[in-house]
């Protein structure tokens, strides 16, 4: 059975950050490249890109380092002198985003963003003028266990008394579906049909679609 919501239920739209409120694929590039390139390492293969660009900063640079812990070390110390503003303006705001976030406000649906990175969130926050889109966010920083593991998810729902039914989670990576489904809420892909056919858009409005019809728009 295609898995569906309540509708009108709906009390809280939880969002990953990179690749649903941002492209970031350009940003999370040239951030990890200039690492590697600190530490005498060779450019991102585009599977690393991928990796990265669901993980930690903390996951990614092990990951891409993992063979070599003195250069993995030197990347931590170089990664503590970098200033996120450099990177940030490469990031481009997914399309009818902030009119969806707006269109949820008016309905007093909670937002809140769920996201693996650190510290770079709140310069986003502050650069895009988002915080007063969102109710909460929580990143990596926030918690003792990150994507996929739900702690994120449920310290949200707790913050606000929130039911499983009444959560929905649009993420556009494994990762996301993994955390939406070890917490037990509803998860929606964003522009990746590969990972939920079903409960699938590829613009925000059309999240709007589907919680006032409890399904996802033909």
């Amino acid at each position: 059975m295609k898995p569906t919501v309540s509708k009108g239920k709906v009390r809280c739209v939880i969002y990953d950050c990179d690749g649903v409120l941002f492209d970031s694929i350009e940003t999370n590039r040239r951030f990890y490249n200039h690492i590697c390139t600190s530490v005498g390492r060779v450019f991102l293969s585009e599977p690393e890109l991928r990796y990265v660009h669901t993980h930690t900063l903390k996951e990614a640079i092990h990951f891409l380092l993992k063979e070599d812990p003195v250069m993995e070390a030197k990347a931590f110390e170089f990664v503590r002198r970098i200033d996120p503003m450099d990177f940030i303006p490469y990031l481009k705001m997914e399309p009818n985003l902030l009119p969806a976030l707006s269109a949820l406000r008016k309905q007093k649906i909670l937002r809140a963003i769920n996201t693996n990175r650190t510290t770079s969130m709140k310069h986003i926050m502050a650069r895009f003028d988002l915080w007063p889109y969102f109710d909460m966010v929580v990143t990596a920083l926030d918690v003792k266990n990150p994507k996929p593991h739900p702690e994120s998810i449920e310290k949200i729902m707790a913050t606000f008394t929130l039911k499983r039914k009444e959560t929905v989670f649009v993420g556009d990576s494994e990762v996301d579906k993994q955390t939406a489904e070890s917490a037990g809420i509803i998860f929606i892909a964003y522009k990746n049909k590969e990972i939920a056919k079903d409960l699938y858009i590829d613009d925000h409005l059309s999240l709007l679609t589907f919680l006032a019809h409890g399904r996802i728009a033909d």
